[in-house]
């Protein structure tokens, strides 16, 4: 972390960045992982240390094996022109701000006992310095990336929606093909449950700590690679295991799909779309012109090839999703080869990154559970949680995460998990089952969280613009 070449007063601002990251997923793991352990502690499936200590260790492995495919879909909700500004300061006042609104609003509903999601706060936060970037002059009409704010928007509805809806109908099985009627009851307050159905609760929290590690935990992989490129671009720019040169195979093949466009056909602004890709290119061959050892690349270079690459594959994808532009399935599949690969070299997180990120998540899993897990057990239905109940609305939960880490999508475990618990109250005495008055709260929390948090990330993204320069 040192040697970075930053002026002290910016190594402070950057220090502060991370631990703010590593204070959002420590409030993440006691916030969020609080409903993975919910179930099995209510049900006395577990001790409630063994439960968080477990929970905790399988959400630190799940944050290094879920990849980094939700952690670039975050960060790509973003304008291109947020994320290609070397200007140190505006950085700051980038990753500050949408930090700050993240924690203020998970701290707050936290204390409350409400389960809000961190997943929410954080993409509401995102898309508030990025509306609030499109108010600045140097912007130029760039905005939030809506078409990938469409794609997890669409991912954190549909999944709570599921949840509920999944649940139902695992809990119509349990009750049709389980005989026993033990676990159709309110868990005793000082005995396991029976043999079984506790490895299935043990089951089920183990698989939702897993995967939600390995989907939140890509969040803040992501927040802490934007915290990095936009204080110290010229260090984390690019995959450092990586030679920049071996590039220019697959820009030789976009440049090679690109001359194929025909331009005859295309308007005046895809026209104008071409000419900028063409000029990114260009920029690149001279770049790479006459270099054969990766030591004759200037350090500052490679922000440069990042600033080239991201626009040039954010201005492709533009033109070629244009009804003007015809191509064969041949050369697209040529292009989509070559930008999938130039992107390996600018979408990565260094092994420290995942470990600082798994660490705090898993240490706020050990702390600060007490209030969820009271909520989930008792506060969601007008009846306490019974172990059928908790082990089908964790299985939904947790092959829900799973599915939405798959795709690399966001999902949120507290809105997932609630929605299955109401899921499993209504499979068991009808809509009557569900406490209004907490779901009222929840619903509201959901509705609140990114408003709200859109709403502050602007308003500080603007102040720390304003003071920073």
């Amino acid at each position: 972390m040192f040697g970075l070449g930053l002026e002290p007063h910016v190594l402070i601002l950057l220090v502060l960045c991370l631990l703010a990251a590593c204070a959002f997923e420590f409030v993440n793991g006691f916030h969020d992982t609080a409903n993975a352990v919910a179930t099995v502690i209510y049900t006395n499936a577990l001790r409630p240390w063994v439960a968080v200590v477990w929970s905790a260790f399988w959400n630190f492995i799940g944050v290094f094996a879920g990849g980094i495919g939700v952690a670039m879909g975050i960060i790509y909700l973003l304008p291109v022109e947020t994320l290609v500004d070397q200007n140190v300061y505006h950085g700051i006042s980038m990753v500050g701000a949408l930090i700050l609104a993240a924690i203020i609003w998970n701290v707050g509903t936290w204390y409350y006992g409400i389960p809000a999601s961190s997943s929410h706060a954080l993409i509401g936060s995102i898309l508030g310095v990025g509306i609030a970037f499109s108010l600045l002059p140097e912007s130029k009409g760039a905005a939030v990336n809506w078409s990938k704010a469409g794609e997890t928007g669409i991912a954190l509805l549909v999944g709570p929606l599921l949840g509920f809806a999944l649940t139902i109908g695992l809990m119509f099985l349990f009750k049709r093909f389980v005989r026993s009627k033990a676990i159709f009851k309110e868990p005793h307050k000082r005995k396991p449950p029976p043999l079984w159905i506790r490895l299935t609760l043990i089951t089920t929290c183990t698989l939702v700590s897993f995967f939600h590690g390995s989907n939140d935990g890509q969040k803040g992989v992501g927040l802490v690679m934007l915290i990095l490129i936009g204080i110290v671009p010229f260090r984390f720019a690019l995959d450092e295991t990586k030679n920049p040169l071996d590039l220019r195979g697959s820009l030789t093949k976009v440049e090679y799909v690109m001359s194929r466009v025909n331009q005859a056909d295309l308007s005046p602004n895809d026209q104008k779309t071409l000419a900028e890709i063409q000029a990114e290119t260009a920029d690149l061959d001279r770049i790479f012109a006459g270099k054969t050892d990766i030591k004759q690349l200037p350090q500052q270079t490679r922000f440069e090839i990042r600033r080239d690459v991201l626009l040039l594959t954010s201005k492709a994808k533009k033109l070629l999703g244009s009804e003007k532009v015809s191509l064969s399935s041949a050369d697209r599949k040529t292009y989509d080869d070559a930008t999938k690969e130039m992107k390996t070299f600018t979408d990565y997180a260094p092994w420290w990154v995942l470990l600082m990120v798994s660490l705090s998540l898993a240490v706020g899993t050990m702390i600060g559970w007490q209030r969820i897990v009271k909520t989930i057990g008792e506060r969601i239905g007008k009846e306490h949680l019974s172990y059928a109940q908790g082990a089908s609305s964790e299985l939904v939960a947790a092959a829900m995460i799973g599915a939405s880490t798959w795709l690399k999508l966001p999902s949120s475990t507290t809105h997932v998990l609630t929605s299955s618990i109401a899921g499993s109250m209504v499979a068991s005495r009808g809509v009557k089952n569900i406490n209004p008055g907490m779901v009222r709260n929840i619903a509201l929390a959901w509705v609140l969280t990114l408003p709200v948090t859109m709403v502050l990330s602007g308003l500080l993204f603007l102040l720390f613009r304003a003071v920073l320069g």
